[in-house]
């Protein structure tokens, strides 16, 4: 939905007059990435405030990522590899390590802790945005995908050979009524990450 020539007819300008302010696409997407950071956090101090400490101050970042995805699904499609270094996204850096600083941790295992929460983030935000993708395409919801998937499962799984996954995989159709719920493992995953960084800093001191 992003090119040169649309955003050129967007704005009832010349494709060729669009260089003179960006030299590229990609640079474009750059400058689209740092400018949706600036929605985050209404001041740098914001994730430190909330109560429960570094905890505490993690679940409100994951949590304010986590729905920024989902105001902006197309961020889990522009993906440039490499850190975007605008202004928004160096203070996002800076914002989000604040709660880190001090605890006990270094700083590699600081920078190691921050990308753990955010790429489990975006991770489930993508499971997320697929689902919901998948429904609108199909015009089906996953409880009614299953339903007429369910002849075919019987026939492929076998519960004398595959007992576990038969067991497991009932057990979370009917908590879920769905293959996966994101909402889920975020919360979980998430618990699990901050359980594992105090365990660590226990160790540690």
């Amino acid at each position: 939905a992003l090119s040169m020539r649309m955003v050129a007819e967007r704005l009832d300008a010349g494709v060729m007059s669009l260089y003179t302010y960006v030299p590229s696409k990609d640079m474009l997407l750059d400058l689209m990435i740092d400018s949706v950071w600036s929605e985050l956090y209404t001041r740098d101090e914001e994730p430190n405030q909330q109560p429960g400490g570094w905890q505490g101050a993690l679940r409100f970042i994951a949590q304010r990522n986590w729905e920024l995805y989902q105001l902006h699904p197309w961020l889990l499609q522009a993906n440039p590899g490499r850190p975007v270094l605008g202004p928004h996204t160096s203070r996002k850096y800076e914002t989000e390590l604040r709660p880190l600083d001090q605890i006990g941790l270094n700083d590699i295992e600081m920078d190691a802790t921050l990308t753990l929460v955010l790429t489990h983030v975006e991770g489930c935000a993508r499971t997320l945005i697929t689902l919901k993708r998948t429904q609108q395409d199909t015009g089906m919801t996953d409880s009614e995908w299953w339903v007429t998937q369910a002849p075919l499962l019987a026939k492929l799984i076998d519960p004398l050979h595959f007992p576990i996954a038969t067991r497991v995989g009932t057990a979370a159709g009917e908590a879920f009524q769905a293959s996966a719920d994101p909402q889920y493992l975020f919360t979980f995953g998430l618990e699990r990450i901050l359980a594992g960084v105090a365990e660590l800093i226990a160790a540690k001191r």
